[in-house]
């Protein structure tokens, strides 16, 4: 299963936001030990960084980039995602690279904290809540 992460979803993990950090660190976990190909959008790891600087220092960010990097795979962000973003009918340009970015690499799904910003997805989205159920029950396990 391919999943594309939102920002917000890898944040919260590196940021340990409360009360979402459980559900990001159990879908990270599922990328980790390669049960689910993991995909993040190559803004996004540029977003990353600049919070991440400003947040725990330049160096600290760095760290957590390369640790990032040896777990994801990179969607692209190129003229033809942006031309496919600009001309989506996404009301929040950021989320429409996204979104493309995920076709672009053919993504099963997305998961994502702003569920709003993905109405109009392609492809299913997901909360991260949702997502973990989903591959407990996969799985046969309970939440």
């Amino acid at each position: 299963m391919k999943i594309f992460f939102d920002t917000n979803v890898i944040l919260d993990v590196l940021l340990e936001r409360e009360p979402f950090v459980r559900d990001a660190l159990y879908l990270l976990s599922k990328v980790e030990y390669s049960e689910v190909t993991g995909f993040i959008c190559a803004t996004t790891v540029t977003t990353i960084h600049y919070l991440l600087s400003k947040a725990l220092g330049v160096q600290k960010a760095t760290l957590h980039i390369k640790t990032l990097l040896s777990l994801f795979e990179i969607a692209p962000v190129n003229r033809v995602v942006l031309e496919e973003a600009i001309d989506s009918k996404f009301s929040d340009f950021e989320d429409a690279v996204l979104h493309a970015s995920a076709l672009t690499v053919g993504a099963d799904c997305i998961v994502t904290r702003d569920y709003s910003g993905f109405k109009k997805s392609q492809i299913p989205v997901y909360t991260p809540d949702e997502l973990v159920s989903a591959l407990k029950a996969l799985n046969g396990l309970k939440k």
